[in-house]
């Protein structure tokens, strides 16, 4: 299989994008450490990848914590002998132009999104080196190429992402690391759940979409 051998690491693994991607990694015959701030999430799908004869373990991380991503790291290393694969896909949304979000709501999804995806290659690459190179993927959204009114951080943030792994790519290639981001557009994740709560927000991407769906 494609991820024979590999080992992957999932931030946000719990749920949405995460989840689903974790689950494939498994299929693909990688070990898949499924990390979240939310453990009880991550412990059930690393459970359920076991139960299907896969081999995975949760761990709980704070994303935005230098500490935090370094035992990441240093636990999977431990646990598996090796990193392959980083999914900086560890995310969150706040709605608001920039008069009405809260200054405190743009540091806090800076963090999740764009901090995170720094110390994620920070204490990745280390450890790849040690394995002979690897792959990281960083989610990034179309809402960082072009921009969406009414959610300013997100968009900043996710454009941010987009450059952060081009000066990365840029910076580790030589040393067999590459670093790619992918740029989805609206997933039915728990976080647009709740955005699309209202019928009107929900028609109108609806609406943007040529297939009528998320």
């Amino acid at each position: 299989m494609l991820l024979d051998h590999k080992v992957a690491i999932v931030t946000g693994g719990g749920s949405g994008i995460g989840e689903a991607t974790a689950r494939r990694f498994s299929q693909e015959g990688a070990a898949v450490v499924v990390a979240d701030t939310r453990f009880h999430k991550a412990e059930n799908v690393a459970r359920e990848i076991n139960e299907l004869g896969g081999h995975a373990i949760a761990l709980e991380v704070d994303v935005a914590v230098p500490e935090s991503i370094s035992h990441l790291i240093q636990e999977t290393v431990e646990q598996f002998g090796r990193l392959d694969v980083m999914f900086n896909n560890a995310g969150t949304l706040k709605p608001g132009t920039v008069v009405e979000l809260d200054v405190d709501d743009w540091d806090f999804v800076m963090g999740v999104n764009v901090r995170s995806v720094f110390l994620g290659g920070k204490y990745a690459i280390p450890a790849m080196k040690q394995s002979g190179g690897g792959s990281i993927i960083n989610t990034a959204s179309i809402s960082g190429l072009h921009g969406d009114g009414g959610a300013v951080v997100y968009a900043a943030s996710k454009a941010a992402v987009i450059n952060l792994t081009r000066a990365m790519s840029t910076d580790h290639a030589a040393e067999g690391i590459r670093v790619n981001a992918i740029c989805p557009g609206t997933i039915e994740t728990p976080p647009v759940q709740r955005m699309m709560a209202n019928a009107e927000a929900l028609a109108t991407n609806l609406e943007a979409h040529a297939v009528g769906r998320l």
